[in-house]
C-alpha cells in the first residue's frame, strides 16, 4: 500500500469522524481525498463519492428518524424531484461530457476543471454555513407544514442536478430550502434531508453510474466502512467535546480547501 494510500484511508476516519462530531460536513471532503490521495479521475471520484456521502447520510439519517427528527412526507416531496435529477445528470450529463469542453490559443477547458470547478465554488458558501452562527427556526405548535410544490420541485431538481455534477450531498443547499419552504423547524430539517441526501444519492450511483461505468465495490466498501467507524468514534466524543466550537474551525478548513482544489485545477493543472 503506498503512503497515499494510507493517508487516503485515515482521511476516510476523519471524515466519518467529523460527520459524528459536527453533524455534517466531513462528506464534502471525499472528492479531493479520492481524486489527490487515490489518483482516480473526476467521473469515478464524483460517483464514489456520492456512494460514500449517501450511506454517511443513511446512517445518520436513520439515527436522526429514531429520535423523531425526519418528516418522511417532506423527504419524498422534495427527494423525489432531486433523485430524477442526479440520476439524470450521472446517466446522461457526465458521461456526454467531453474530455476537453474548448480550448483557447493554448489554453484547454476540461470536463476535470469543470466538474472540480463547480464543486470548490460550492465548497465556499457551505465553508460560509459553517462559520455563520446558526438560528434554529421552531414550528409553532399545531402550525401545519405548507408545501410550495412547483418550487420544491424546481428546487429539487436543482440540487439533484448539482448534486450530481459534484458529488457532493448539498445539505447546505437542501435545508435552507426545506425550513422556507416546507416551514419545518431546523432539527427536524437536519434530519430529513439526511434522508434526502442518502437516496438521492445511492440512487444516483446505483441507477447511473453503476450503468454507466465499472465500480470498485470493493474498495468502496472498504473506505465506506472506515469512514462508518469514524462517524462512531465521532459521535462518542460529541459527548465531551463541543462540535459547535469545532465547527468554525472546520469552515474555515473546507474554506482552504477550495482554494487549494482551485489552484491544483486550474494553475497546477494534474
Amino acid at each position: 500500500m503506498e503512503l497515499f494510500e494510507i493517508f487516503g484511508y485515515l482521511s476516510a476516519l476523519l471524515i466519518g469522524f467529523t460527520l459524528g462530531l459536527i453533524g455534517g460536513g466531513g462528506s464534502i471532503m471525499a472528492v479531493p481525498v479520492l481524486a489527490y490521495l487515490f489518483s482516480v479521475n473526476e467521473k469515478v471520484a464524483t460517483a464514489y463519492s456520492l456512494f460514500i456521502v449517501g450511506a454517511s447520510a443513511l446512517l445518520g439519517g436513520v439515527k436522526q428518524y429514531l429520535k423523531g427528527n425526519v418528516d418522511l412526507k417532506t423527504a419524498i416531496v422534495f427527494g423525489t424531484p432531486a433523485i430524477m435529477g442526479v440520476t439524470l445528470v450521472r446517466y446522461y450529463v457526465v458521461p456526454a461530457i467531453p474530455d476537453v469542453i474548448f480550448t483557447s490559443n493554448e489554453f484547454e477547458f476540461t470536463r476535470r476543471m469543470a466538474m472540480f470547478g463547480l464543486f470548490a465554488l460550492l465548497m465556499i458558501p457551505a465553508a460560509f454555513s459553517m462559520l455563520k452562527k446558526r438560528v434554529d427556526k421552531e414550528q409553532k405548535a399545531g402550525e401545519p407544514i405548507r408545501y410550495n410544490y412547483p418550487l420544491i420541485l424546481l428546487e429539487g431538481l436543482l440540487v439533484g442536478a448539482v448534486t450530481g455534477i459534484i458529488g457532493a450531498g448539498g445539505g447546505f443547499l437542501i435545508i435552507p430550502v426545506l425550513v422556507i419552504l416546507a416551514n419545518i423547524d431546523m432539527k427536524v430539517a437536519i434530519g430529513t434531508s439526511l434522508i434526502i441526501i442518502a437516496f438521492k444519492s445511492l440512487l444516483g450511483v446505483f441507477l447511473g453510474d453503476a450503468m454507466t461505468m465499472e465500480i470498485d465495490w470493493e474498495f468502496l466498501a472498504v473506505f465506506t466502512s472506515i469512514t462508518f467507524i469514524g462517524v462512531f468514534l465521532g459521535s462518542y466524543t460529541s459527548n465531551f467535546v463541543d462540535g459547535g466550537k469545532l465547527k468554525k474551525g472546520f469552515g474555515y478548513f473546507i474554506f482552504s480547501m477550495a482554494i487549494f482544489i482551485f489552484y491544483m485545477e486550474f494553475f497546477i493543472k494534474l
